[in-house]
């Protein structure tokens, strides 16, 4: 792993103190992101640029999340310690990282395979409760549901009728949906107790598609 040197750690509260600046208000999700040194996360080429809020790739088609979309969606679960949080598309591991710095047990879903590989072995030198899993994101984890909390880090063209199953009464799903051709509108959906969820719109944001089955790019 990367050093993370007095430079990163200013580079990264100058991050920190930008997304204030944007409007991020929850001191724990700005403290997480204070903690987890996002350049470990990205090629060395991307070393200089690794705390300006900007998505990177990669790799396998994806993309590291810009900043300010890490600590808006992570705001909008109103994480818990020990919550268990299934997160939808592992990517880099940076969203996880940030979850399991405020004291989530992590349960994150990879489609690709080349990327799982990489991530999870990455994943395995932080010490932190994160568990990944090759598998197809639409169909969750029932074998380890109910879930606290629920991340999706694609845009979704549907809800997935399987994840509303594993969230629990009182649970918090966030979801980038494709209400848009161009953009995604960020719900934030809680389970209530007849099942039915209820609905909050919190802007558009641009991700790369949530994908079915497998795949090895």
């Amino acid at each position: 792993m990367q050093e993370d040197s007095y430079r990163h750690k200013g580079m990264r509260k100058n991050m920190v103190e930008d997304l204030r600046n944007k409007g991020i208000k929850d001191e724990n999700v700005l403290n997480a992101i204070n903690n987890v040194p996002r350049h470990v996360f990205l090629d060395s080429s991307f070393l200089d640029f690794a705390y300006q809020d900007k998505a990177f790739p990669i790799g396998s088609g994806q993309t590291i999340s810009q900043p300010f979309t890490v600590a808006f969606q992570t705001s909008l679960l109103e994480i818990k310690r020990n919550m268990k949080v299934l997160e939808i598309g592992t990517g880099s591991g940076y969203q996880a990282c940030v979850l399991a710095e405020m004291g989530a047990k992590v349960f994150s879903i990879e489609r690709q395979r080349k990327l799982y590989t990489k991530t999870k072995a990455f994943l395995a030198e932080f010490p932190y409760f994160i568990k990944t899993f090759l598998a197809d994101g639409n169909k969750g984890l029932p074998t380890y549901g109910p879930f606290d909390r629920i991340l999706i880090t694609a845009a979704a063209p549907e809800i997935p009728q399987a994840l509303i199953d594993q969230l629990k009464v009182g649970g918090i799903m966030v979801i980038p949906l494709c209400e848009h051709d161009d953009h995604q509108t960020m719900l934030r959906l809680t389970k209530q107790e007849d099942g039915t969820m209820k609905r909050e719109t919190y802007g558009d944001f641009r991700f790369v598609p949530m994908l079915k089955n497998l795949g090895d790019d």
